[in-house]
């Protein structure tokens, strides 16, 4: 699945930090993706009942409710429990990728991430759901 694929796939980044969400923004734009930004769980979670995204990118270490209750939460709804939940971390132990998984998170990306990295993850989940 080439770029041509991501055209208008939606995408929220999840991350207290501005610039993962800044650079996860400009490659997700540049592939046609549309973004939706929040800084951490509680702004996440209006947004993905606002704009019901395609795909989640959630970092694991946040301010008031981190990626794991996210993801978690997201898992929890009936209606969001299909939508591919992708945790973001600078951790890249068993431990981490491992509790991921216990609360329904679909893969696990190691920050800082490549465009190639990010892309793929897109391209292989938002392909699973069409």
């Amino acid at each position: 699945m080439d770029n041509e694929a991501l055209k208008g796939v939606k995408v929220i980044v999840i991350d207290d930090s501005n610039t993962i969400r800044r650079s996860a923004e400009i490659f997700l734009n540049q592939a046609g993706c549309e973004v939706i930004l929040a800084q951490d769980g509680f702004d996440a979670l209006s947004k993905i009942t606002d704009h019901e995204p395609d795909v989640v990118f959630v970092d694991i270490m946040m301010p008031r409710l981190d990626g794991y209750q996210t993801c978690s939460l997201i898992k929890r709804n009936a209606k969001y429990r299909a939508t591919p939940v992708i945790m973001l971390s600078s951790k890249d132990g068993l431990f981490d990728r491992a509790r991921g998984r216990m609360v329904g998170s679909d893969e696990y990306l190691t920050k800082p991430f490549t465009k190639d990295t990010l892309l793929t993850a897109v391209r292989e989940h938002a392909c699973s759901r069409a």
